[in-house]
């Protein structure tokens, strides 16, 4: 299938880190979560669609964007998951997410641990200013460099996990709690992820 990108900029803290914000000012397609309007009209950076309940935008904005505005008003999902729906309705199937940490800290826990059930339907990974999310639901090698930082999440507890080239090894080891894979470190340019369940999100800093 060929690939089609977007950018979704979520109303969290807007990108200041360079490694965000060039994927967001170089991005061919820009969906706004809602409000993030306000932010990315700061930064004189053109969306081409805004996805959302429409409860964070001034009726001067409505009227400005009316040829972009997606109004989804069902209250079941955050905005967030409402652009990934929307991206997914109109054959996007590479997403990368900013924007989506920082302001609120129960959003940014709810926005990290949704990215399992996007990853189902599309490439979908998350950048904050210090690192990105990327949820993995195979075994994979993952891209890396000496030192970096890493941590593994595994939502499900019976997930079993080894790992190969990372500083503290796992070999068939469940992780109970959220914490316990995390403060890892890759010994190279790249490190392997094997696990059996349904799915994990791996954390490596930049």
């Amino acid at each position: 299938m060929r690939s089609k990108s977007a950018v979704i900029l979520a109303n969290g803290s807007f990108p200041t880190n360079e490694i965000p914000l060039n994927i967001l000012k170089s991005a061919d397609f820009i969906v706004c979560c809602d409000g993030a309007i306000n932010k990315l009209e700061v930064a004189g950076i053109q969306a081409q669609a805004i996805v959302g309940d429409l409860d964070s935008l001034s009726d001067n904005l409505k009227l400005k964007y009316k040829d972009i505005i997606h109004h989804f008003s069902n209250q079941d999902t955050n905005d967030l998951t409402k652009s990934i729906n929307w991206c997914l309705s109109n054959k996007f199937n590479d997403v990368t997410i900013v924007g989506a940490t920082g302001e609120r800290d129960d959003h940014m826990i709810g926005n990290i641990f949704l990215l399992p059930s996007y990853t189902k339907k599309m490439k979908v990974k998350m950048l904050t200013d210090y690192g990105t999310f990327t949820p993995l639901i195979r075994s994979r090698n993952m891209d890396s460099y000496t030192g970096q930082q890493v941590s593994i999440f595994s939502p499900q507890s019976e997930t079993t996990i080894t790992t190969a080239n990372l500083r503290y090894e796992l070999t068939d080891q469940k992780l109970d709690m959220l914490w316990q894979g995390t403060l890892n470190e890759s010994m190279g340019d790249s490190f392997r992820i094997d696990f059996e369940g349904d799915s994990l999100i791996i954390y490596q800093e930049y």
